[in-house]
C-alpha cells in the first residue's frame, strides 16, 4: 500500500467512513440501540459468543423495536460488524491501488451499488456531500441550544468576567455599576451577582437581608446607592457554604436570571464567577448579552486565564468590549515611589494580541479595598480620588461601545 496519499484519495476514503458510520449506527436510534449496535459491532468483530449478556440481549431488544436489528441475525446493523469492516479495507485498498479493484469487491453486503459508488464518486460530489454534512450538523447543534430570551424590564446587559479568581473582578464590577448610574443621572443600574459559591456583592454593597416577593411570585431586589442588587448571599445565611452540583447551580442561575423583578432598567451588570464554565455557558446562551469586559492584573498568570476568557465569549458570540488592567501599579503613599507589583503592560500586551481594547487602568491602592470592606464603595465615598476616575472613565469607554440599545 503506498505510503502518500493525494487530497482527492483521502476525501474519498472520508466519505466512504461516512457512509459507513450511517450503516453501523444510525444516527436516530435511541440510547439504548445505539448501544446495542456498538456492542453488536464490537462482538462479530471480536468473534465473541452470539449470545451476550443479559445488557447486550436487552439492548438488542430495544434495537429491534427501533428497527435498528431485524429479527433475522445478519439484516441488521448490529450484526454486521466484521462484515462492515472488511469493506471497508477492500474500499480502502481501491482507493490506495488507483481503483483497479472490482466493482464486485467492494459492493457492501447490505447494500446496492449505488451506495456503493456514492463514496467514489467525482471530487465535485465529495465536496457537495461535505456540503451537506456540515449544514446537518449545523442543524442539530442549533436544535440543541437554548433560544435567548430577554430579561423583562432590561434594555443592555454587559457582563464583567476574569479567567482568573482574585484579580478584583467583583470589586471592578460593584464600582463599574455605580460609575454607569454616576456618568448619567437618568440612567437605571442594576447587579447580579452570578458567582453562586462565593457571593461578594452583598458585603460590598452594603446590603443584607431576604428580598421579598411581588403578587407575581417574583423577588424584588435589594437596592443601595440607587442600585437595584441581586445575589445568592441573600438567599443564604452569610457563612452557610453553597454545596451543589452543576444542575442546582444552573437552576440558581436561572432564577436569578428569569424570577427577579427588576423594574426598568437601563443597564444590568452581572458579575461573573472566574472560569469559563457553566455558568457563563449558561448566561451567554439564555440571553442577549451587549457586552463582555474581561478583568485581569498585568501578572502573566492570570493573563493566561483572561485570554481564554475572552475566546470563550467570542465563541459563544459574545462581542468583547475590551479589557480592564486591575492593580497596575503601587504608589507608595509617603514617597509616591511607584512599583509594578504584578507586571507593566501585561494587559495591553494581551489586548494587541487579541485585537481589542484597554478600557482603563485601576491603580492598587488601600483605599479600594478597605471602602469595598467597609460597604462604600471608592466611587461613592471618595468620587474626586485617582481610583473613583478611574472607574468612571472605564464605565464612559464602556457606554461608548455599547450598540444602540433597543427602543
Amino acid at each position: 500500500m503506498p505510503q502518500q496519499f493525494s487530497q482527492r484519495k483521502i476525501l474519498h476514503l472520508q466519505q466512504a467512513f461516512r457512509s459507513l458510520q450511517g450503516l453501523l449506527v444510525p444516527p436516530n436510534l435511541n440510547r439504548a440501540s445505539r448501544y446495542s449496535a456498538v456492542l453488536g459491532v464490537r462482538r462479530d468483530r471480536n468473534r465473541h459468543r452470539a449470545g451476550g449478556g443479559p445488557a447486550l440481549r436487552r439492548g438488542r431488544a430495544a434495537a429491534r423495536r427501533d428497527g435498528a436489528i431485524s429479527a433475522r441475525p445478519g439484516q441488521g446493523a448490529a450484526d454486521m460488524g466484521a462484515l462492515a469492516w472488511r469493506w471497508v479495507l477492500r474500499a480502502a485498498h481501491f482507493i490506495c491501488s488507483g481503483g483497479k479493484a472490482s466493482a464486485a469487491a467492494l459492493r457492501h453486503p447490505s447494500c446496492g451499488p449505488a451506495i456503493c459508488a456514492a463514496p467514489f464518486g467525482a471530487s465535485a460530489s465529495s465536496s457537495s456531500g461535505d456540503d451537506v454534512l456540515r449544514d446537518k450538523r449545523t442543524r442539530i447543534l442549533s436544535r440543541g441550544l437554548p433560544k435567548q430570551k430577554p430579561i423583562e424590564g432590561v434594555k443592555q446587559v454587559v457582563v464583567l468576567a476574569s479567567g482568573k479568581g482574585g484579580v478584583g473582578k467583583s470589586t471592578t464590577a460593584v464600582n463599574i455599576a455605580l460609575a454607569l448610574a454616576a456618568n448619567d443621572a437618568t440612567k437605571e443600574v442594576g447587579l447580579l451577582d452570578a458567582d453562586i459559591y462565593g457571593p461578594s456583592i452583598p458585603k460590598m454593597m452594603n446590603l443584607k437581608g431576604n428580598p421579598e416577593l411581588t403578587p407575581k411570585n417574583l423577588m424584588r431586589p435589594l437596592k443601595n446607592y440607587g442600585i437595584a442588587c441581586m445575589s445568592m448571599g441573600f438567599l443564604v445565611e452569610e457563612t452557610a457554604p453553597v454545596v451543589w452540583r452543576g444542575l442546582m447551580v444552573m437552576s440558581a442561575v436561572e432564577k436569578l436570571l428569569r424570577q427577579v423583578d427588576w423594574g426598568q432598567l437601563d443597564y444590568l451588570v452581572i458579575d461573573m464567577p472566574p472560569g469559563t464554565g457553566d455558568v457563563q455557558l449558561s448566561v451567554s446562551q439564555n440571553i442577549p448579552i451587549a457586552g463582555a469586559v474581561i478583568v485581569s492584573t498585568p501578572q502573566d498568570v492570570a493573563l493566561l486565564d483572561a485570554h481564554k476568557g475572552a475566546e470563550m465569549f467570542r465563541k459563544v458570540h459574545v462581542p468583547v468590549l475590551g479589557l480592564v488592567q486591575n492593580m497596575s501599579v503601587f504608589q507608595c503613599p509617603k514617597c509616591k515611589h511607584e512599583t509594578h507589583i504584578f507586571g507593566a503592560d501585561g494587559v495591553r500586551d494581551l489586548a494587541k494580541t487579541l485585537g481589542l481594547d484597554v478600557l482603563g487602568d485601576v491603580p492598587l491602592h488601600v483605599n479600594i479595598r478597605e471602602t469595598c470592606d467597609a460597604g462604600q464603595p471608592v466611587v461613592i465615598s471618595q468620587p474626586q480620588s485617582d481610583a473613583a476616575k478611574a472607574y468612571l472613565k472605564i464605565a464612559t469607554e464602556i457606554v461608548r461601545r455599547l450598540p444602540v440599545p433597543p427602543a
